[in-house]
């Protein structure tokens, strides 16, 4: 159920390196403050050492890292009779791209030492080994949401 229309999407350029609208957006995701650029190269170094460390192309291997990432369901809040409930629900596309470059860039933040295009290439890493802070976090929204399937009928309830 909407309030008023829908907003259309934006569409976003491709970035100028690889021509991919995915790294455009996570670029966009990276930037502080509208300075492009700075987001552009911390995200080309990180992918450069991505590429230097797996041997592989840095697309298919941010590829295969967004795979790992992005979460297939999560628990939103719903009202019912007084009581708050965590329902499971499943992510839409464009929703699972947002929350798995919120959960990258904020592990990578997290770490110590070196810059962020460092931290970011090795978040990068981790998750390609199946640990580091951003796996974390999505088993945990995976594990929220499985404890709360009983609450599961509450969503299809209108």
């Amino acid at each position: 159920m909407s309030r008023g229309r829908q907003i259309p999407k934006r569409v976003i350029a491709p970035d100028p390196k690889y021509g991919n609208i995915t790294i455009a957006k996570f670029i966009n995701f990276v930037m502080e403050r509208g300075k492009k650029t700075v987001a552009q190269d911390i995200v080309y170094s990180a992918l450069e050492i991505l590429k230097e460390k797996t041997g592989n192309d840095p697309l298919k291997s941010f590829d295969e890292v967004l795979e790992k990432v992005r979460p297939q369901v999560e628990v939103r809040s719903r009202r019912v009779g007084g009581a708050n409930y965590q329902i499971p629900m499943p992510v839409i596309g464009y929703r699972q791209d947002t929350l798995a470059f919120r959960w990258i860039i904020a592990a990578a933040s997290a770490r110590k030492g070196g810059n962020m295009g460092q931290k970011l290439a090795a978040e990068f890493l981790d998750i390609l080994e199946g640990v580091g802070g951003t796996m974390k976090k999505k088993e945990d929204v995976h594990r929220m949401a499985e404890a709360n399937k009983a609450f599961a009928h509450f969503a299809r309830r209108r």
